[in-house]
């Protein structure tokens, strides 16, 4: 019966996608469209107990991409199938696992790392986030993230997008960018929609041209500053390790302690919902920023998290600084490293032996990514991207 439902309702996704591609233009009927087809659904009228009985099991049972592609389908079908798979599917904090798209902006599990990987391709300047599915780097992961590099005269923006192929700011994949200053020693993270409750968005010339209503309403306007990071001198050159300082400004200094919480993006703006018309599980009548956030950063009185760089040793007998990836990185390079939380106001304890977020060279072009709770995959990605930056002062 549940293999039956799914492909009912993998047949009927893709019928709708098929109707609103050809009615892209005119919104409001493709809202129309979707909401008939909900409406028309044979498995719309069944009983919630049995409903919530048959979506456990798929939840469970589909526990690993691709196959969870099928958890995804259950919240396009209705708005009680959505509400039902909404508090089924748990966050990647509680469940280790990334679903919807808005998996990427939420804080990663505690109890373990979750390892990603990233490729890069040198003749486009983009790189792309994969979800590894296996041990083995051989084969593909699951998609998640795509940024590329843009150039400036006084800085580089790497544009971060939730699609593969579209990457510019003006679209409504458009997660939010990395920015470095000209020397590559210092960045900034954005985020393309407020990070907590209270945060301050940044004005760029794209916000005001919105504001101005000189480009479409549906151009995500936000900039908001939620990580900054900085790279020290290094007095050896490219024979020493690089030495990082990231200020989350986003996260409180109190999430990494047990019992601690980080602000929880629950859903994408309205400009951001737009992309998935087939899965209205994404969607919301309201923009406030009061429903799409849990754990305000505005109520924390004890700072924001600050992550440096672990310090690697001298091997003597390989005669290079060495760190324990623990076989997840297989070659030297002075982009590899490992973060910790930095005991900004206090005394050290185990929490700041905890590695948050480790990248390394293991190919030409291909790199691991391994993160954990507090932050999110958007924001190691972020990170991570600062590494691939030529970095004039530092090397």
């Amino acid at each position: 019966m549940i293999r039956s439902i799914i492909q009912d309702m993998r047949s009927r996704s893709h019928r709708v996608v098929q109707d609103l591609s050809s009615m892209e233009e005119d919104s409001a009927a493709s809202e129309l469209i979707a909401d008939d087809g909900l409406r028309q659904s044979c498995w719309a009228q069944m009983p919630q107990e049995l409903l919530r009985e048959v979506l456990i099991r798929i939840e469970a049972s589909e526990a690993a991409w691709p196959p969870r592609k099928s958890v995804v389908a259950c919240a396009g079908v209705c708005r009680s199938w959505r509400h039902i798979t909404k508090e089924i599917v748990k966050t990647p904090e509680l469940s280790a696992k990334l679903t919807f798209p808005i998996s990427v902006k939420q804080p990663g599990p505690r109890e373990h790392l979750l390892q990603c990987f990233i490729r890069r391709n040198r003749s486009t300047q983009t790189y792309y986030l994969y979800l590894s599915l296996s041990n083995t780097l051989s084969e593909d992961g699951k998609f998640l993230l795509a940024a590329r590099k843009c150039r400036r005269p006084t800085c580089t923006d790497y544009i971060i997008s939730l699609h593969a192929d579209d990457m510019s700011k003006g679209s409504n994949t458009y997660v939010g960018k990395l920015r470095s200053n000209f020397l590559g020693t210092k960045f900034t993270i954005y985020d393309g929609q407020p990070p907590h409750a209270r945060a301050k968005i940044t004005k760029s010339r794209s916000t005001r041209l919105v504001n101005l209503k000189q480009v479409a309403p549906k151009v995500p306007t936000g900039n908001y500053p939620v990580a900054h990071i900085s790279y020290e001198l290094n007095v050896l050159g490219s024979r020493g390790p690089r030495r990082m300082n990231c200020v989350m400004d986003s996260l409180p200094a109190s999430a990494i302690e047990p019992g601690g919480v980080a602000p929880t993006q629950t859903e994408f703006s309205l400009s951001n919902a737009d992309m998935f018309p087939t899965f209205p599980f994404f969607r919301s009548r309201s923009n406030r920023v009061d429903n799409s956030l849990s754990g305000p950063l505005a109520d924390q009185k004890d700072g924001v998290l600050v992550l440096k760089n672990k310090a690697p040793r001298w091997h003597e007998q390989l005669q290079c600084w060495c760190l324990n990836f623990h076989g997840r990185v297989t070659i030297a390079s002075v982009k590899n490293f490992q973060l910790v939380a930095s005991p900004e106001n206090g005394p050290a304890g185990p929490e700041h032996d905890k590695i948050i977020l480790q990248f390394g060279k293991v190919g030409k072009d291909l790199f691991t990514m391994d993160y954990r709770y507090p932050i999110s995959a958007f924001q190691a990605f972020a990170i991570c991207l600062s590494s691939f930056d030529t970095k004039i002062a530092c090397e």
